[in-house]
C-alpha cells in the first residue's frame, strides 16, 4: 500500500519543517482580515506558528507574521493566538 505524502509547513517561530496538523494557521482573506484558522480550511493566504507559546513571541518579536502577510497584525489578533495556545497547552 502506498504510504500519504504528510504535507509540511514552516513555523514561523522556530522555522522547523513541520507537519501541517502539529500548526495554528493564521490567514489573510481578500478583503486584508487576518484571523486566527484553527481548522486550517479558510480560503486566503496562510502562515503557520507552532503550537508552543515560545515559538509564538519569538515570531511576534521579530515581525515575520508582517512579513508574511506583508500587513500590519493587529494586537487583539496576537491575543487571540496566544489565549488559544495557553488553553491548548494547560489540557
Amino acid at each position: 500500500m502506498k504510504q500519504r505524502k504528510i504535507p509540511l509547513r514552516m513555523c514561523l517561530g522556530c522555522q522547523e519543517m513541520k507537519p501541517k496538523k502539529e500548526l495554528i494557521r493564521v490567514v489573510k482573506d481578500k478583503e486584508n482580515n487576518i484571523s486566527v484558522d484553527f481548522k486550517g480550511k479558510q480560503p486566503g493566504r496562510g502562515a503557520y506558528i507552532c503550537k508552543s507559546v515560545q515559538c509564538f513571541e519569538k515570531a511576534r518579536k521579530a515581525k515575520r507574521l508582517e512579513r508574511a502577510f506583508e500587513s500590519p497584525i493587529s494586537e487583539e489578533i496576537y491575543n487571540t493566538m496566544r489565549q488559544q495556545l495557553e488553553e491548548d497547552n494547560d489540557q
